[in-house]
């Protein structure tokens, strides 16, 4: 088996501060539990404009217009501190406004359950036809619009699911189905979102690598949806649903599902779909989550912080056969979170980061930089959940102290030169160790970095069906220029051992 490689990444963030009222489980439970408490009065008041979001430094280094090394270089709370010149469109993808993100859902559904006024549509089609990804033919599939009558009268009337723009009903989503609650307006709403998001990483990872379409495979999709009905609850298949729109006519896919893990599982499985040469290139992509909208707004808000968590994410990564100059997926450094590993915090650490580097005869400082929990400190510490990145690092350096790899003064030193500061918007999935491939790609090329570890970390007892914690991880290096040579015969060859084979035959024949 050959070593696959990462070709390419893309981030997207889409500004979804209507969504974060109407449909972040936070808000929507307060409205059934306290619907007149002060937090909802007030909440309109905390929401960020979409200049305030692109001007946020998290924001800016998600979509790689600056680096974790910029990130570092400013103090926290990075709020307070909007970058100038901000822009929307990044390296690795971009911000988009909440608009053209609801002309993004129409164009995605193929079951006309997406309906927008025509006001709204006008506009909205204006701005999506001066979108360089987005395709005329894309934008044809929004039509002319619906009525506002007609709207109003499918969320007064059949619990459609309004579709809000500046606190204004521009369209709703309509439920796919009378009785079935896996497929109601609320469900179906939400994995439009996740599907439409992750259409646009993917959109964006195919112009940033300018692979051709048709090369790609297979699409492993891993967010934390799941689609179905009743009779499947989550049977799938995102990964093919978002080919059709990218444009991905090769293409065959499934989705993985891990929780927060998921990503770091399938950048795992790419790697050996395209190391035993099953597929030479695989597309992971991921869509966000309208439910983690606003999940910590509360203690926001109580602390006169704005809603930090106010963008949907999504990305995409390119997995292809070694090139020789890409880095390089080491499917033989993989760590795993087994049913017998425990969960405290040394048996984690000891299963996903000290064994596969044991394997390889490798130490924690062999490791140039670990991506673990990228999350934003900026949003988790005014929630009280501390600053997650860095009590990950904190974690790894005192393994590395108890392995004798480490002195105890060297702790801090360790955490500053393998560790880095969060980004990640609080997306489940999305923080989970793969914020940082984008930038380990450019890292690895230019000497930067020779070896880096991705790590995911999932909660699976969220689920009910079991108590266990979950984890994977899997380490990428530079690439030697070495192309590992195919173990397979060519024609040439074959017809040559033929030849020789009959002309054997024909002297043992002659002998006789």
């Amino acid at each position: 088996m050959s070593n696959a490689v990462i070709k390419g990444a893309s981030y997207i963030l889409v500004h979804a501060p209507d969504m974060v009222v109407h449909n972040g489980t936070t808000q929507t439970t307060e409205k059934i539990l306290n619907s007149n408490s002060e937090y909802l009065k007030n909440l309109r008041n905390s929401l960020r404009t979409y200049e305030q979001a692109v001007n946020y430094l998290p924001n800016q280094v998600y979509i790689g217009n600056k680096t974790p090394e910029d990130l570092k270089a400013i103090p926290q709370p990075w709020v307070d501190k909007p970058v100038e010149g901000a822009t929307r469109n990044g390296k690795f993808g971009e911000i988009m406004p909440e608009d053209e993100f609801i002309g993004l859902m129409k164009i995605v559904d193929v079951f006309d359950l997406v309906k927008l006024s025509k006001e709204f549509t006008k506009i909205i089609k204006t701005k999506l036809s001066n979108h360089p990804l987005i395709s005329d033919e894309l934008v044809s599939r929004l039509k002319d619009g619906e009525e506002f009558n007609d709207i109003n009268k499918l969320i007064s009337e059949q619990d459609a699911e309004p579709l809000y723009f500046d606190n204004n009903i521009v369209g709703c989503v309509k439920r796919a189905h009378d009785i079935d609650q896996n497929l109601s307006a609320h469900v179906i709403f939400e994995n439009l979102v996740s599907k439409a998001s992750a259409v646009l990483a993917a959109l964006h990872l195919i112009d940033k690598t300018k692979i051709n379409p048709d090369d790609i495979e297979y699409v492993i999709e891993c967010s934390e949806e799941a689609c179905g009905d009743m009779n499947q609850r989550g049977g799938g298949n995102f990964a093919k649903a978002i080919a059709e729109f990218a444009g991905l006519n090769n293409a065959s896919g499934s989705d993985i599902r891990g929780f927060c893990a998921a990503p770091t599982h399938a950048l795992i499985s790419a790697a050996s779909l395209v190391g035993a040469n099953t597929f030479k290139n695989v597309l992971i992509v991921s869509g966000g989550s309208t439910a983690k909208l606003g999940m910590n707004g509360k203690d926001h808000v109580k602390k006169g912080l704005p809603i930090l968590e106010d963008v949907v994410g999504g990305f995409a990564v390119l997995v292809s056969e070694n090139d020789g100059e890409s880095p390089i997926l080491r499917n033989d450094l993989v760590g795993r979170h087994t049913v017998g590993t425990g969960s405290s915090p040394q048996a984690v650490i000891t299963s996903l980061v000290t064994a596969p580097l044991d394997r390889g005869n490798l130490k924690i400082t062999d490791i140039d930089k670990y991506s673990v929990e990228m999350q934003n400190p900026d949003i988790t510490k005014p929630a009280g959940a501390g600053d997650v990145p860095n009590a990950n690092y904190k974690m790894i350096a005192a393994l590395g102290v108890k392995r004798g790899e480490l002195e105890r003064t060297q702790i801090n030193e360790f955490i500053e030169k393998h560790g880095m500061e969060g980004w990640a918007p609080t997306q489940g999935h999305i923080p989970s160790g793969v914020p940082y491939v984008g930038f380990a790609i450019d890292d690895i090329k230019s000497g930067k970095v020779k070896k880096a570890m991705i790590i995911g970390k999932g909660s699976l007892f969220l689920g009910r069906m079991t108590n266990l914690f979950d984890g994977v991880s899997i380490v990428i290096e530079n690439n030697d220029g070495r192309k590992e040579e195919s173990k397979g015969i060519s024609e040439e060859e074959i017809r040559s051992f033929v030849a020789e084979a009959m002309r054997d035959f024909a002297a043992h024949l002659l002998e006789e």
